[in-house]
């Protein structure tokens, strides 16, 4: 349990999701909480990590620090998004033992996932199949986290637990049109659609794959309840159990941002999984579910992105 004199160390902390849990923390009273940037400590060198953790000392690990990106991002910079995350992962995890972390949760994904599996995606389907190609890298790394977070527990007792999330979205989400998430490039393309009265807004792959989509300030709520309550060895998916298609989410922007026009498929984008919805009955068993529904959510986050482009 985290407590006044915990010291918690949130890895990531400039991006979407360890801002997020940065957040969180801060709206729960808890003060000493330890933050780093890439340009002052680089996660990807063992002896800077070290030497963080040796002045620091923190007592309480969030591991969300990962260089992520959408498909064709993943895809082009496949062998970036496996070196540099099983080298942040391997630094932080290993120091995190060395100097005694009292508790760790790593942030996977839910790309870990074989491409074909049954869906909703049950924890135990891990390592049941082929990973999903365009993502594999990132994938692989992710899995060795979260293995990392198995094996010290298993040898060493370290209490390093996993979480998987499901899409991500929210504030501090990265809208670069090539290397974004689906969510932040369609708001991007659709209120610049609107802006320059567009007559079509193209979207990438078929529109046909089904997804799930989660604020990241309920994931932030997520990761405390789970640093809080959770200490077993398995990872621990955390979704929404809603799902919906590429066209439909497009549709669903498109109407508000107030995009009139037409929306056209480039179907030679690739795809990626056809389908990718988490189980998260084991969550829900421990008493936690999420509280921002997807349009809600959808529309705090335009009407921030609108006031930045005005």
């Amino acid at each position: 349990m985290m407590d006044s004199t915990s010291r918690i160390f949130v890895a990531g902390a400039a991006g979407m999701v360890g801002s997020a849990i940065v957040r969180g923390l801060r709206a729960r009273g808890w003060q000493q909480i330890i933050t780093t940037s890439s340009r002052e400590v680089d996660l990807r060198q063992q002896a800077a990590v070290s030497a963080f953790f040796e002045t620091h000392r923190p007592t309480h690990v969030f591991m969300a620090a990962a260089k992520v990106g959408g498909i064709v991002a993943n895809n082009s910079y496949r062998a970036e998004f496996l070196y540099d995350n099983l080298m942040m992962e391997g630094n932080v995890i290993h120091s995190s033992h060395v100097h005694g972390v009292k508790k760790l949760l790593f942030l996977g994904s839910s790309c870990i996932y074989p491409k074909l599996a049954p869906q909703p995606l049950k924890e135990s389907y891990l390592l049941s199949g082929y990973l999903e190609p365009t993502n594999e890298p990132y994938a692989v790394a992710k899995i060795a986290g979260l293995k990392l977070c198995e094996t010290y527990r298993s040898q060493y007792g370290s209490d390093f637990i996993s979480a998987m999330p499901t899409n991500l979205y929210g504030p501090n989400d990265n809208y670069d049109l090539v290397k974004s998430h689906v969510i932040p490039a369609l708001i991007q393309k659709f209120l610049m659609g609107v802006r320059n009265q567009s007559p079509t807004v193209e979207v990438w792959g078929t529109g046909t794959p089904l997804r799930e989509f989660m604020h990241v300030d309920d994931l932030a709520d997520a990761c405390i309840f789970l640093m809080e309550n959770y200490s077993g060895e398995e990872f621990v998916n955390v979704g929404t159990g809603a799902e919906l298609t590429i066209r439909q989410l497009a549709e669903l922007i498109a109407e508000l941002t107030g995009y009139r026009g037409r929306i056209v498929f480039d179907s030679t984008k690739p795809d990626g999984t056809p389908r990718k919805l988490l189980d998260t009955s084991k969550l829900e068993a421990m008493g936690w579910k999420p509280r921002i529904t997807l349009r809600e959510g959808l529309k705090g986050v335009i009407e921030d992105v609108a006031k930045r482009l005005s």
